[in-house]
């Protein structure tokens, strides 16, 4: 086995990228990078059925888009490929050949079946300690199948062969797999071949304690993408399920997870998937991220809602001061929208409860002349001048700060008043006063 650490994913193109395989590509990332290693890429593509080109994309948008990089794979090539299994069935009948030369295969009804050398095997795993397997009974472990009858592989023998020819040190998946890594070992010892180093990640499970399936809300990474999560703030909460960096922390950027990441701080015990605190979580990473990586993740969803924003220099201003309302950047094209459009629809809601309140356009039309006649438009002014004029008719700020905000915007809830009034600037506020004046004077 080779000194240098070598890590792997190994997926199956399904049409979806479950979060417990993202999961475990981060890990095998994070151990890679943390060790100066490399982290490879390798697509289980052996069920032809399933294979489409849409869903090996699915797997690479999903990868590139959380930032986990492979060194070895599709698109990057490397020296130990074809890095699809597909594409490997050469390679896959030579070591057939040698374990056949060894006189530990039989046929069994067309199919191909390796020999247990019928012991006890011992697994000496990096996170669920030594555990022995006893392989000594046909009843329980029965000789495994390499090769069906149809000619297809099965996935224990092209794993290791993999794995082997890949020069794989350190093998890090899911607790589901602890089981075949017994046959797995035996395989390795058939072949003459080291074994790598084996971590067994704890499940990812639902409210209910099953296994998150495809069918549980935020299953898929692609779902993250589409509502417009962070990536890193998904790399944060996934890193999560099954480590803890320590001291209660929990909001962490990506360079101090590959700073604190280390396997032998991976617990036993089964993490459940709580898509509430993923949402909680993406939005305290909003809150910390700098303004131009808030446009960066934000722009793709504004372009898409067809938001005439203008240019970057009109654009991030309003979004500096909706950053901090922002949950998900789905969303930030509602909040933007009403200012670069006077062509804005007003909430019902919103008219109910504020315009149509008694005196309410009257007070605005107060502070309409106020407005008028400001001299200089700026935070200071706009908020000294509405005070002053609630303090002269003998109303409440909120009295003027409401109205003026759905007549502004449409909406009842948003960013500080004086601000999206400075940016608005004072014609386009005054024309929007008078536009209400007209569609909701009696």
């Amino acid at each position: 086995m080779s000194s240098e650490v070598r890590t792997r994913f190994a997926p199956s193109p399904t049409g979806y990228l479950h979060v417990g395989g993202a999961r475990t590509a981060l890990f095998n990332w994070l151990f890679a990078r943390n060790h100066l290693g490399k982290f490879i890429l390798r697509i289980e593509d052996t069920d032809k059925k399933r294979n489409t080109a849409e869903a090996y994309q699915v797997i690479y948008d999903g990868l590139s888009w959380l930032g986990l990089d492979w060194d070895e794979g599709p698109h990057v090539g490397g020296n130990f490929g074809p890095y699809f299994q597909s594409e490997r069935n050469s390679i896959y009948e030579n070591y057939l050949n040698r374990l056949e030369k060894n006189g530990v295969l039989y046929e069994d009804e067309g199919a191909i079946r390796f020999r247990s050398p019928r012991k006890t095997v011992i697994v000496e795993d990096m996170v669920c300690g030594r555990v022995i397997f006893d392989m000594s009974h046909p009843g329980t472990h029965p000789d495994m199948t390499l090769r069906r009858p149809d000619g297809t592989w099965i996935f224990h023998f092209v794993n290791v062969v993999d794995d082997i020819e890949m020069k794989i040190s350190h093998v890090i998946r899911g607790e589901d797999h602890l089981s075949n890594t017994p046959k797995h070992i035996e395989l390795y010892e058939a072949l003459g071949a080291p074994r790598p180093r084996f971590a067994h990640i704890p499940l990812i499970l639902n409210h209910e304690g099953k296994k998150l399936s495809k069918r549980d809300g935020g299953a898929s990474v692609d779902t993250y993408r589409a509502d417009g999560y962070a990536p890193e703030a998904v790399i944060n909460y996934l890193s999560l399920l099954g480590w803890s960096p320590g001291e209660n922390r929990e909001i962490l950027k990506v360079p101090e997870i590959l700073e604190l990441f280390d396997i032998q701080s991976i617990n036993r015990r089964n993490a459940i998937f709580d898509l509430d605190k993923c949402f909680w979580m993406n939005g305290q990473h909003i809150l910390r991220m700098t303004l131009d990586r808030f446009a960066e993740l934000a722009l793709p969803f504004i372009e898409k809602a067809g938001v005439a924003y203008g240019s970057r220099e009109r654009l991030l201003p309003v979004l500096a001061i909706v950053k901090e309302k922002i949950k998900v950047f789905r969303d930030v094209p509602e909040w933007i929208r009403y200012f670069f459009t006077e062509e804005f629809v007003i909430d019902p809601a919103a008219v109910e409860n504020t315009l149509r309140k008694a005196g309410a356009l009257d007070r605005l039309k107060a502070l309409r002349d106020s407005y008028q006649a400001l001299e200089t438009w700026d935070l200071h002014h706009l908020e000294s001048r509405l005070k002053e004029t609630a303090t002269q008719i003998g109303c409440k700020t909120g009295d003027l700060i409401h109205p003026a905000r759905v007549a502004v915007s449409g909406r009842s809830v948003g960013p500080s008043l004086y601000h999206m009034l400075e940016i608005l600037g004072q014609k386009s506020v005054l024309n929007r006063f008078e536009k209400t004046f007209r569609q909701f004077s009696l």
